[in-house]
């Protein structure tokens, strides 16, 4: 995701950032920051582990409506740092100012530490946070999600299978899988893609891979769904789109679905244009 977080980045030189300060002066008559002032804090703990940090940025003049969008980074489960999505930090942040932004890391998978449900665990312990910290952030409970990638797949699967509490009211995959089950990813030859699907820790088990696809997991009561995919992604063929699209509507679930067929793992120029114009009016519209 690379090009797409520098192309991000470059879209956004023209924009005035407004910025926010870590010190912003907390409301002394009371145990809350200042809803009044932008506040950002980099690294809040949620647990134990090292990776177990995200950023937070809350905007000026935030009240108990306000909501959150929470950002998930790619790196097939095993690599990757939310500093990957600080482009998307700032392409919210300056042209949906209102939003709360919360850009989380979580645990990276390993031979003896699994993806799932590790990631998942996580997200849901983020999520616990915020939550809890509804009062002293000032914000609500309403989420939304941009994922990139695997994390795109957690986004995906964690707003589907895990929000109990129907907290998320969009989420976003940008080049996510979404079914293990698909034959591009069980038949295929590629060794690239193996070695992508390895770092997953799938086995065999039909049962497994329905568990951790999302296809597998929608329902009629999803939240509203885009979805970006490219034509020549070597890692997430274009079926992974196709069939969330077709079980979306099937489901008559609110989706968007766009496919770039000439990009792949990412993409910049005009083809992202594209994806800011569509995700922030979707963003918008349903969060």
């Amino acid at each position: 995701m690379k090009n797409l977080k520098l192309a991000f980045l470059l879209l956004l030189t023209t924009i005035t950032l407004v910025s926010c300060s870590s010190n912003s002066t907390e409301n002394e008559d009371s145990n809350i920051l200042n809803p009044l002032e932008a506040y950002e804090e980099l690294n809040i703990s949620y647990g134990s582990d090292s990776n177990q940090v995200f950023d937070l940025y809350l905007p000026a003049n935030r009240t108990f409506a306000t909501k959150t969008i929470v950002l998930v980074h790619g790196g097939g489960w095993t690599s990757g740092d939310k500093s990957d999505m600080d482009a998307f930090v700032s392409f919210i942040n300056n042209q949906m100012p209102n939003y709360a932004v919360v850009n989380i890391n979580y645990r990276l998978a390993d031979n003896n530490n699994p993806p799932y449900p590790m990631q998942i665990n996580d997200i849901t312990s983020v999520i616990n946070h915020l939550e809890t910290n509804e009062n002293y952030y000032t914000i609500s409970n309403t989420i939304g999600f941009v994922g990139a990638s695997a994390g795109a797949h957690l986004s995906l699967l964690w707003s589907y299978a895990f929000d109990t509490d129907s907290q998320v009211k969009m989420v976003c995959s940008v080049v996510g899988p979404t079914n293990f089950t698909d034959p591009a990813y069980i038949n295929n030859s590629s060794p690239l893609l193996q070695e992508f699907l390895d770092t997953l820790g799938i086995d065999a088990t039909s049962t497994y891979l329905e568990t951790i696809s999302p296809y597998y997991n929608v329902t009629t009561s999803a939240p509203p769904t885009i979805l970006f995919y490219g034509g020549q992604d070597p890692l997430v063929p274009t079926t992974q789109g196709t069939y969330m699209r077709d079980k979306l509507e099937e489901l008559n679930v609110i989706h968007e679905f766009t496919l770039y067929p000439n990009e792949g793992h990412g993409w910049d120029g005009l083809s992202l244009l594209d994806t800011t114009v569509k995700l922030k009016v979707f963003i918008e519209t349903y969060l």
